[in-house]
């Protein structure tokens, strides 16, 4: 695996898809980073420095959040870029959290694990 920081979340991101979606996945969840627009890189890179820095400044204590509040955290994240590269995005994409469906909130909770393994 590689050690790019948007890279890491893309592919923790697929392996979560794979390992929580239901029935078969949309391509687009599922997109190589290669194949990943621009935007999508960038987004993936900035939540990824932002867990990390979490992590960071709390001395590693995130271990004692639940999946949930790591997975909100995740999601909240992406929201921001969304709005960041979206004048308007669907209300889908920036949707909260208790309108997430399970598979997306378990695996954004996985985003924040992988990195939070990786940072301590």
């Amino acid at each position: 695996m590689s050690n790019e920081p948007g890279r890491i979340f893309r592919e923790a991101w697929i392996e979560g898809v794979k390992r929580h979606y239901l029935g078969e996945p949309k391509p687009s969840y599922i997109t190589p980073w290669d194949q990943t627009p621009d935007w999508e890189r960038e987004s993936a890179a900035a939540v990824y420095e932002q867990v990390r820095a979490f992590i960071e400044v709390t001395g590693g204590k995130t271990a004692k959040l639940t999946r949930e509040q790591k997975g909100r955290f995740v999601a909240l994240c992406w929201i921001g870029q969304i709005y960041k590269h979206f004048e308007d995005p669907k209300p889908a994409y920036v949707a909260d959290w208790d309108a997430l469906p399970e598979w997306q909130q378990e695996t954004d909770a996985d985003i924040f694990e992988r990195i939070e393994r990786l940072a301590y």
